[in-house]
């Protein structure tokens, strides 16, 4: 896969290769490269896979930790280096949790995509497609699933290049109007 100029968004499931491909993306380019992670060390299970995703990541690259990556923060980036954003999916619930309703969490997440489309050099963007496993049982999370579903549905439309990651396969999404 190469790297377009744009924004590239990687949806696919849990352990479906996308950090994996990120990282390819971010060791095949010839300039800088920032990395954001949204994640937070909630507890040990989670301590220990940002402490995995950390070891396969060159230390080389810029980390950038922010929970809740902005459009200020984005603006404040090299605009040449390689950004890439693991992932959408904890930033989206770190808002939720920020107690956010979803109409102020998705213009957080339109304003980060304009941003991140003006850029000069290419972001990758990482998020978990939720919505093509079980039913959640609660209201919070079948609103979670709703909210990022509609998340990843404002940075497809966007994005220069959207592919699903499943099984470490990359299929090209394209849009419905073209497709059709």
């Amino acid at each position: 896969m190469q790297l377009g100029r744009g924004l590239t968004l990687l949806l696919g499931g849990a352990r479906s290769g996308k950090s994996d491909l990120a990282v390819q993306l971010g060791a095949s380019w010839p300039g800088d490269v920032v990395f954001v992670a949204t994640a937070t060390a909630g507890d040990d299970d989670m301590a220990a896979r940002i402490t995995r995703h950390q070891a396969e990541r060159p230390a080389t690259w810029h980390l950038i930790e922010a929970p809740d990556f902005s459009a200020d923060d984005a603006a404040a980036i090299d605009p040449a280096a390689l950004v890439i954003v693991d992932c959408m999916t904890l930033l989206v619930s770190n808002l939720m949790f920020g107690n956010h309703d979803e109409a102020t969490i998705l213009r957080h997440v339109g304003e980060l995509g304009s941003a991140l489309t003006t850029r000069a050099g290419p972001t990758v963007v990482i998020s978990n497609e939720v919505g093509l496993g079980v039913h959640p049982e609660t209201e919070m999370g079948r609103h979670y699933r709703d909210t990022l579903g509609r998340a990843n549905r404002a940075l497809a439309t966007i994005s220069e290049t959207s592919v699903l990651v499943v099984a470490g396969k990359v299929l090209p999404l394209t849009n419905l109007a073209t497709t059709w």
